[in-house]
């Protein structure tokens, strides 16, 4: 796969693996062990113009494709899973305005690129989360406004968010047609952010509850039109699942080469665990799964930069992706063995990080009903 990389993406890996070895990897234990948001690798990726790295140039970005996003991803999320998910927020919610808002809005995307507008996405509930359509959160015309009442689950970085779009319904009884995307800013004093998230891994993301309390926004600030919400927001996730699976490869990449250099140092009976064939078989399976799933995150990428339909494509690499990760990051600890369960080794870390993917832009079950959905179709 890499004997095809392009030149530009080559200098974009070298760049970010510069950056990963002198900024990322000598913070990665530190953000997972204060939980604190890395606001200053935050601010160092959109310097390096990571935030817009796919974007066109007349929308302030760096005019490149989306592998050579994934590449970045790639790099970022193998020595740290947080600071991937970091680099994944403001890189969709930049997209979705370039795609979907008006040019008011758009007038925001600078500010996103540049580090200076953090952004963050509300979409699940306490009570609905693959259940989108089952949202309570509401949207009521008021005039020239609207007025938002409900309460939003699992925000990624909606403590330190300066801006949060926000899905609710505009019409309670027309399901996912009467769901619409507004802007919300954090200074709006109609949002409560609630504390932060205790969480199993991907720490230092800032993750807390949203509460909207007759909370008044322009009627400027809806994107799109009245019901379109739904739809515009599902065509973002597929665009989001490259880069869940993106993470994931890198997570499980870090796995694979931490635990085939301790096979390799690690002496038991006499001799290196990588001469037993118990171990050399379970690398080898990862070896060939990391491969496989490489080339379907740039396939489902190739075409979305080519301009086709990836829910298909997209639910696929995330499905493959997330559960092979899931499961090499297990069998990378194994070879670890007690030690693989000490704080002490990087795979403790990866173990409890990789899980949040498998959940994460839809859970894999949902993914496999897309799939389904899709070939009934063909």
């Amino acid at each position: 796969m890499e004997r095809f990389y392009t030149e530009t993406q080559r200098m974009v890996r070298e760049s970010v693996r510069k950056f990963v070895a002198t900024d990322v990897l000598p913070a990665a234990e530190t953000i997972d062990r204060k939980d604190e948001f890395p606001a200053e690798i935050y601010g160092r990726m959109a310097e390096m113009g990571l935030f817009g790295t796919d974007l066109p140039e007349e929308a302030g970005g760096s005019g490149f494709d989306t592998q050579t996003l994934v590449i970045a991803m790639e790099e970022l999320a193998c020595a740290s899973g947080s600071v991937g998910n970091a680099l994944a927020l403001p890189v969709e919610a930049a997209r979705f305005l370039v795609e979907h808002g008006d040019e008011r809005q758009k007038v925001l995307v600078p500010g996103i690129l540049s580090g200076e507008i953090i952004p963050a996405t509300a979409i699940s509930e306490p009570d609905f989360g693959s259940d989108v359509a089952g949202i309570r959160t509401s949207a009521r015309r008021d005039g020239d406004d609207y007025i938002i009442n409900g309460t939003k689950a699992w925000v990624t970085m909606g403590q330190v968010a300066d801006l949060i779009v926000v899905l609710a319904k505009t019409t309670a009884d027309k399901g996912t047609r009467g769901i619409s995307c507004f802007l919300i800013h954090g200074d709006n004093p109609g949002l409560q952010r609630g504390r932060k998230e205790k969480l199993l891994g991907m720490h230092g993301l800032a993750t807390c509850q949203i509460n909207f309390t007759d909370c008044r926004i322009s009627a400027l600030d809806r994107i799109g039109s009245e019901g379109e919400g739904f739809k515009m927001m599902m065509g973002n996730f597929n665009y989001g699942r490259i880069m869940m699976s993106a993470m994931s490869l890198g997570i499980a990449r870090a796995a694979y080469e931490d635990a085939l250099e301790y096979a390799r140092t690690r002496i038991q009976f006499g001799q290196p665990i990588l001469d037993f064939q118990a171990v050399q078989f379970m690398l080898a399976d990862m070896s060939t799964d990391i491969a496989a799933a490489r080339q379907m995150i740039h396939h489902a990428a190739r075409l979305l930069d080519a301009g086709f339909s990836i829910a298909k494509e997209a639910a696929q690499a995330k499905l493959f992706t997330t559960d092979m990760a899931m499961r090499h990051v297990t069998n990378a600890l194994q070879i670890h063995g007690g030690n693989g369960y000490s704080q002490e080794y990087r795979i403790e870390r990866l173990f409890r990080d990789i899980k949040l993917p498998q959940i994460y832009e839809g859970t894999n079950q949902i993914q496999r009903i897309i799939i389904a959905r899709q070939i009934a179709k063909v």
